[in-house]
């Protein structure tokens, strides 16, 4: 199933429109290895103006492998940002013109090992709205084969797998802290109690 592609360039929907800005010029401040950096000065509804600063990203793909035995495969790395390692579900850039299915293929074989027998697309969304165009397709990855790895060359990862339950768990405790791992993890989580739905909401109703 192949994935929605959504550009930031779409349409917003009707009762969106009294929230439109009108961009009015654009100046590029940094150009990156996988990111850029621009600043746009807007006009806001109201006839103000104002200035955006946008990270221009090509967008993202995000894994979540079901083995037959229920474990799912992630990744250990450091994360600059974060100054630690943090533990993730498999993700990655995607490259000029590629299509997110593809891109989730390869990044699966390339990071943890497997090729996936078959792809859902299971949840796309905003990485970071506010400042980023990050767009994230996340699939889930069935009946997958070993393969060799191949990371990138500045990349050095750990291979771990957790149960559903054990990584909701991490989650928890905070071990989890990747905001496209969690949701992720609690999207299937959630597929996986859908029957039980009504009642759970009662519940925290009161009801």
């Amino acid at each position: 199933m192949k994935s929605r592609w959504r550009s930031t360039s779409d349409p917003v929907p009707g009762p969106a429109e009294p929230l439109r800005e009108e961009t009015l010029h654009s100046e590029r401040l940094y150009e990156g290895r996988i990111l850029n950096l621009r600043r746009d000065r807007v006009r806001l509804p109201d006839g103000r103006e104002a200035d955006r600063e946008v990270v221009e990203h090509p967008g993202s793909v995000v894994m979540l492998a079901l083995h037959a035995d229920g474990h799912i495969p992630f990744v250990r790395q450091w994360r600059a940002p974060a100054r630690r390692a943090l533990l993730e579900l498999p993700a990655g850039t995607l490259d000029p013109g590629e299509d997110p299915e593809a891109a989730a293929a390869r990044e699966l074989a390339e990071e943890v090992g497997l090729r996936p027998g078959s792809l859902e697309t299971f949840l796309t969304f905003w990485v970071a709205p506010g400042w980023a165009e990050e767009y994230m397709h996340g699939f889930l990855a069935r009946d997958c084969t070993p393969c060799e790895r191949a990371p990138e060359d500045d990349e050095i990862l750990l291979v771990e797998h957790y149960t559903l339950g054990q990584s909701m768990q991490l989650v928890r405790d905070g071990e989890i802290d990747d905001v496209k791992s969690i949701v992720m993890l609690q999207a299937l989580a959630l597929r996986a109690l859908a029957p039980l739905g009504d009642n759970a909401i009662r519940s925290y109703r009161g009801d």
